[in-house]
């Protein structure tokens, strides 16, 4: 992505200039109010409208998948505007260039190019880099951190400003001697009042200010409340409507089988067995897969069951899960690392007479999204424009891949983004392959068609967490931590993503790309998951061999007076770590940094009587900066730290001659409600940092103190995942 900014950039200054850049975002912004303002509104810097009875409508550049993050986003722009809560509304945001997040661009540049390299581009310039990428994900825990703080806020405190304005030059008195509140803005000292449906029309013609002052802290009426989230009624009174809940007239349904090895091809596959089916209409072949359209989901699934599809593996028959740890040990034997980063003399400290050195390997396997809804997909193609309706992770992406699919201009195809259930990574159109399916199938019947992946399809080609290796190495002096390297092997290279937190004179972490024919992809955390097992199981081995106690351990090599050290602190304490345990009942502690926010959980297990693991109680402590909605929050922490359990207890994909193993649900298995913490405690630390991530950061630390939790059980070290197939070292 860095690359990708930096071409579209480059590309943006030298060949349109400031002209350009400028049409282009006046553009954007008539296109926008083109696309979403009706009579009696009035639109404001592309995400926001006001209505003339004073309803104030914010659009969502995210999807929303249960994160909350669309009521967060309406609490951040409401509470500047000072608008009255109960007439705000917040809509998904359109498919369009129009509605590319330029809030995103700001938040990802300078972490990408550097603050020095970032501050240089103007806004203008940033807003045109993100409608020609085009930028519209909901991803990177990045609603909250990043629209939010950059987008949402600025607008509201613009447009309040604007409106403001509007009411000074109507009342006759200076700006200084109004007030906001309620979406009205208020002459004390006359009395009078103006409310905001009655400013929006001269306000919006007014130029908004790109960097208004924000509030702080004590002014905030709805930051940092637990106001109940938006979505929430629809989903429990069934209203909801999901991608696979769709529906057109004249719509037809249509079930695909894919080559069963990642890379292998459709050799032949005879249609008539399927067409005998009542019901089905049309079988379609493509390069890896056939599909059987029929009036009807149960019709389209017997008639692909009907047939018997010849694919080729590939090429990739020798392809397991043994085979590829075995391949990733081999290169880093010998093989050069493809990244490194660090600090200090690591060599050195590793040859110093009296260190005592700690070697350890961990490996963890591919891990499936298991979203709740399936893959499901609607296409028309009419009158030369492609339609498509579904749950995506970026829609704007959606359309260009859609585009290229089917061989139309970008123009010519039009997404209808929808909520999801669930999708944790796993539906980014890069990653995406229902797009070309449905793309290719809805130019060849003439009416409306939905493709439903089964839960097989699903799990059995899914982008999977990539399979992983490391090796750690560190050696102690007195104690203490004078060097460690990690050495890891997988297709994704987490350097600069996950932060190393410790205080230690010397550092190595060298990455290792390694590819199997696995089409791998982000997965909730993405690299925070692996190397926080590494990291803090790896710790907890050190404490070991030093003979201290693992929070005692950390503490040492944790930086006095830093955020990590009071979260630490913090969920020792909650934990009650230095109590007795009931007989039967392990702890363990891991502190994580990801997506800038700090997570450290303590995880109490025991062993149920056929000795498979339960977690009895679980603690997390967090620092996100700010936490917006303190309710939502506490569900996306405590509902990453049970995923993070699940994937650890038992999840694992697995590949024999090159096809997945597992199916569905019975040998892919999920946490069930028995067996998941009866107790979670979360709390916040409002440090008032700048504002992290919440959706994903409670995932990574839970794994290790799981881990860590079973060692002090049983004392044996965990270091191969997941727990119930490993035998521990």
């Amino acid at each position: 992505m860095k690359r990708r900014i930096f071409l579209a950039g480059s590309a943006l200054v030298v060949g349109g200039g400031i002209f350009g850049v400028w049409w282009s975002g006046n553009s954007a912004s008539a296109r926008a109010r083109a696309l979403t303002v009706g009579k009696g509104e009035h639109g404001f810097a592309t995400f926001l409208k006001i209505a003339e009875d004073d309803t104030v409508t914010v659009y969502s550049p995210h999807i929303d998948f249960g994160q909350g993050s669309h009521t967060a986003l309406g609490q951040m722009l409401a509470d500047e505007l000072d608008a009255d809560w109960e007439k705000v509304r917040i809509e998904q945001a359109p498919a369009d260039p129009a509605f590319a997040n330029d809030a995103l661009a700001k938040g990802f540049l300078p972490t990408m190019t550097g603050e020095a390299v970032a501050g240089l581009l103007p806004d203008a310039v940033i807003g045109m880099m993100a409608r020609s990428m085009p930028l519209q994900i909901t991803g990177g825990s990045s609603a909250v951190r990043f629209t939010g703080e950059v987008g949402m806020r600025r607008t509201g405190a613009a447009v309040r400003a604007a409106l403001v304005a509007e009411a000074a030059e109507r009342l006759g008195v200076p700006e200084a001697e109004l007030t906001t509140a309620n979406s009205r803005v208020t002459h004390a000292a006359s009395g009078r009042a103006l409310r905001y449906g009655e400013l929006a029309a001269g306000a919006a013609e007014r130029s908004l200010s790109g960097d208004p002052p924000l509030k702080t802290r004590d002014q905030w009426t709805l930051i940092g409340t637990d106001v109940p989230r938006r979505d929430i009624p629809a989903k429990v009174d069934g209203s909801a409507v999901y991608g696979i809940d769709f529906t057109l007239p004249d719509m037809r349904i249509a079930a695909i089988a894919a080559a069963p090895v990642r890379g292998g091809t459709l050799q032949s596959v005879d249609a008539a067995p399927a067409l005998a089916v009542r019901g089905v209409e049309k079988v379609v072949t493509l390069d890896d897969a056939v599909i059987v359209v029929a009036n009807g989901y149960w019709p389209a699934t017997k008639g692909l069951a009907a047939l018997s599809p010849q694919f080729t593996d590939g090429g990739h028959a020798s392809v397991s899960t043994a085979a590829i740890y075995g391949a990733q040990a081999k290169l880093m034997d010998g093989g050069k690392a493809d990244n490194a980063a660090g600090d200090g003399d690591v060599e050195a400290a590793f040859g110093a007479a009296g260190a005592k050195l700690v070697e350890a390997e961990y490996r963890v396997p591919f891990l499936h999204h298991a979203m709740m809804e399936p893959f499901a997909l609607t296409g028309h193609f009419k009158d030369g424009t492609l339609h498509m309706w579904g749950g995506l992770q970026d829609p704007l992406s959606t359309r260009v891949r859609a585009a290229k699919a089917a061989g139309l201009e970008v123009g010519n195809v039009v997404f209808h983004p929808m909520i999801m259930g669930g999708g944790f990574g796993r539906r980014f159109p890069d990653v995406t392959e229902i797009i070309d399916q449905v793309a290719l199938l809805a130019k060849q019947v003439p009416y409306p068609v939905k493709l439903i992946w089964s839960r097989e399809q699903e799990v059995t080609h899914g982008t999977y967490r990539p399979q992983s290796s490391a090796r750690m190495k560190a050696v102690l002096d007195d104690g203490r931590i004078t060097a460690l390297r990690m050495d890891y092997a997988q297709s994704g290279n987490a350097e600069g993503e996950v932060p190393f937190i410790y205080a230690i004179p010397a550092t190595s972490r060298r990455h290792f790309a390694y590819q199997s024919n696995q089409v791998d992809g982000p997965w909730r955390s993405v690299n925070a998951t692996q190397i926080g097992f590494y990291t803090e199981s790896f710790m907890d081995e050190l404490a070991q061999a030093a003979g201290e106690d693992p929070y005692q351990f950390r503490r040492r090599h944790l930086a006095p007076g830093s955020r990590h050290l009071r979260v630490l602190d913090e969920v020792a304490r909650r934990a009650g770590w230095n109590t007795p345990l009931p007989e039967g009942v392990g702890r363990g502690i891991a502190i994580v940094e990801s997506f800038d926010t700090i997570v450290a959980e303590v995880v109490e297990a025991t062993l149920k009587d056929d000795g498979t693991p339960r977690v009895v109680r679980a603690f997390a402590v967090v620092d996100c900066g700010t936490t917006i909605n303190p309710r939502n929050a506490e569900a996306q922490i405590s509902g990453g730290l049970i995923m993070g359990l699940s994937s650890a207890l038992g999840e694992a994909i697995t590949l024999d001659k090159g096809a997945v193993v597992q199916s569905n649900f019975a040998d892919y298995p999920i946490l069930k409600l028995a067996d998941a913490p009866p107790q979670v405690d979360v709390h916040f630390i409002e440090s008032g940092a700048k504002t992290g991530g919440i959706g994903e950061p409670g995932l990574p630390p839970a794994s290790p103190a799981l881990a860590n939790a079973l060692a002090a059980l049983t004392g044996k070290r965990v270091r191969n995942l997941p727990v119930l197939t490993q035998a521990s070292a």
